[in-house]
């Protein structure tokens, strides 16, 4: 019953935001009310929980993945949350993006949770900048700390200007700008 409690939350998370109720969460889990809290402590630990498994479909072991060139899983990554956009018709966002908005200022928990997503996101995009930047593929100038802080925070914007427009206009200049201009191919030292 809880599975069915944690994908539920994850779904309603998603698409209706942390503003969903509990009831609506135990309904689409297709469970009785008082089941939420026989297996969950509240519903910010069920936020929490949901954001851990919303992270799960954001693909980030590609981030890691060596054997892959730096700049090529760099863009792999966003092309597949891209995709994940258009397939579900530009309306919900990143969840990390839609929590900080929605119940970072009034939720230390939430806020802690948020705050350790777009931590790990970040480590992961340093690491694939820094290594374009070895292998002489991005400019060494480049803080890559700074640099993959913007792209998350340029990507949350595309998510926005998307989904107001519904529209692909916002991931392409995203696309545009991080990769034909910021880490554009042979724009380090070496090319």
């Amino acid at each position: 019953m809880r599975s069915e409690i944690v994908a539920a939350a994850l779904e309603s998370f998603h698409t209706q935001g942390y503003s969903v109720g509990v009831k609506d969460i135990t309904d689409a889990a297709g469970v009785p009310k008082g089941s939420f809290y026989n297996h969950i402590g509240s519903k910010e630990e069920m936020a929490v929980e949901a954001l851990a498994q919303y992270a799960a479909t954001l693909g980030l072991a590609e981030l890691a993945d060596e054997s892959v060139p730096p700049l090529s899983r760099l863009r792999a990554h966003f092309e597949r949350l891209a995709g994940q956009v258009r397939e579900r018709g530009y309306t919900r966002g990143c969840m990390l993006g839609n929590f900080a908005a929605e119940a970072a200022d009034h939720s230390t928990l939430i806020r802690g949770a948020v705050a350790a997503g777009y931590d790990g996101w970040t480590e992961l995009i340093t690491a694939a900048i820094s290594q374009a930047q070895h292998d002489g593929t991005v400019a060494s100038q480049l803080d890559p700390v700074v640099a993959a802080r913007f792209l998350i925070n340029a990507w949350e914007g595309a998510l926005l200007g998307a989904r107001a427009a519904r529209t692909e206009d916002s991931l392409a200049a995203f696309f545009t700008t991080v990769f034909d201009v910021l880490l554009r191919p042979g724009s380090g030292d070496g090319g």
